[in-house]
This record gives structure tokens, C-alpha cells and sequence, in this order.
């Protein structure tokens, strides 16, 4: 099945037009036709069926045919994942997430932060790609960069489960022996650096669990994925 990606679709919608970038790629690169069916999700939760009625490549346009909602997911789970000196590895993280399954990432900045700036466009791209890739219906929510001390000030009143993953040698549970299906999570996953002993401390007064993901050291984007892959894993039991 080929899935395209518009925001601005409805249910109330007859007939939908793609901008010039999405056309072309409609037109010059698939070679379809007037005629030919394809599905169109919205990113929150609908699956439309389209037919090609004019193959423009600068402005094609599609006649909607049926809708389908699908349910979201189970279980909420957020992840606050701070953003590796190699771009590419962030965005990897983000491709592997959408696939598996996440509600939101945020990007946080941290004291051993090697980069602290991010690029929310090109990161909206990875998002939309990975989503139409999976045939997923809903995209993820991809919030906007802030410091750790204001996402964790943000999250002191928040319900659901809040764990913190960290390498210093301290006392810490399993993630996934506190994962409980049909919750809403929130995990912290710091940079290269890790968190620093200050960060630690000041998550856990919000309320943060501290937890391993597992005997190995694990880079920053491999232990998110882990961590992702945690709660999928648990919600499929």
C-alpha cells in the first residue's frame, strides 16, 4: 500500500490537491495515473482512500473515496531524549520511534550537552517519512527543544509514570519490570555525557523513577530505542 501524508484532510473533504513537491513525486516518480487509488492519512488517526482524477505533476488532484479511523495507541508514551553530537543518530532515534510506536519526543538540552540546537524541520520530514513508511495513522508530537531544568519544572504536576535512565552506580529498578500496559510514560534518556548528578537529583524531587535499561552501556539514541521498544513490547502482552 502507498501512503501519503496531508494535514489538511478531512472527513468533510471531496477532493484534496498536493503541493508541487508531493505531485511530482506522485506523477513523475510512482507514474500514476487518472484512475489510480492510493491512501492519504491525516497524522491523527484517519486512513482515506483517493483516486487520481487530474496526474498534474506540479498540483495533482484526488477525488476521496472513504475514510477509516484507527485507534491510537494503548498507551501514551513521551520521550525526552537529548540530542546526539551526530545529527544523524538523532534522527535515526526518530525514524526507529515513529516505527515502533511513540506519542511525543521532546529534545532536551542538558549540562553535557554537545549540541544544543536542533533543526524541527528536517526533523518533521524524518517524522512524516518513518510514519508513511510503517503505514502508521498517527504522526508523532515532536515539541520543540527546552532545558532540562524547564521540561522536568513542566512535568512536576504530570500523571503517569516518570522514569529517568541513567549509567551512574546507584540504586535503580528495571524499566521494564514497572512498564505496565495502557499507561501513560515519560523517560528521560540523556546525552553522550549522560545527566549529571545534578540532573538526577533534581528529577527524582519531580517525581522521576531512576531506571537501567539493561546491563550494557547503550548510546543515547540506542537506549531510547530501547526504551520505546520496552513499551510496545509490553502493551503487545
Amino acid at each position: 500500500m502507498q501512503l501519503f501524508y496531508n494535514p489538511n484532510i478531512s472527513e468533510s473533504k471531496k477532493e484534496i490537491t498536493f503541493d508541487k513537491e508531493e505531485s511530482r513525486h506522485i506523477v513523475k516518480v510512482l507514474r500514476m495515473n487518472e484512475g489510480d487509488t492510493f491512501k492519504i492519512t491525516n497524522g491523527n488517526g484517519s486512513f482515506f482512500s483517493a483516486e487520481i482524477v487530474n496526474a498534474n505533476p506540479k498540483a495533482c488532484l484526488a477525488k476521496i473515496m472513504s475514510e477509516k479511523f484507527h485507534q491510537p495507541l494503548p498507551y501514551q508514551l513521551h520521550l525526552a531524549v537529548a540530542p546526539t553530537k551526530l545529527n544523524d543518530r538523532y534522527e535515526w532515534f526518530l525514524e526507529k520511534a515513529t516505527e515502533i510506536g511513540i506519542t511525543q519526543i521532546t529534545p532536551i538540552i542538558c549540562d553535557h550537552s554537545e549540541r544544543k540546537t536542533i533543526k524541527p524541520e528536517r526533523y518533521q520530514k524524518i517524522l512524516q517519512s518513518a510514519m508513511k513508511q510503517s503505514l502508521k495513522a498517527y504522526l508523532p508530537i515532536l515539541n520543540e527543544a527546552v532545558s532540562f531544568k524547564d521540561f522536568i519544572n513542566s512535568e512536576k504536576t504530570s500523571e503517569g509514570l516518570k522514569c529517568i535512565a541513567h549509567c551512574e552506580e546507584t540504586h535503580k529498578k528495571s524499566l521494564k519490570s514497572i512498564l505496565l500496559p495502557n499507561k501513560k510514560v515519560t523517560i528521560l534518556i540523556g546525552p553522550e555525557g549522560d545527566f549529571s548528578s545534578e540532573e538526577i537529583e533534581l528529577a527524582k524531587q519531580a517525581g522521576f523513577i531512576p531506571v537501567t535499561l539493561g546491563e550494557s552501556r547503550l548510546r543515547t539514541e540506542t537506549a531510547a530505542v530501547v526504551a520505546c521498544h520496552s513499551a510496545a513490547f509490553i502493551n503487545e502482552l
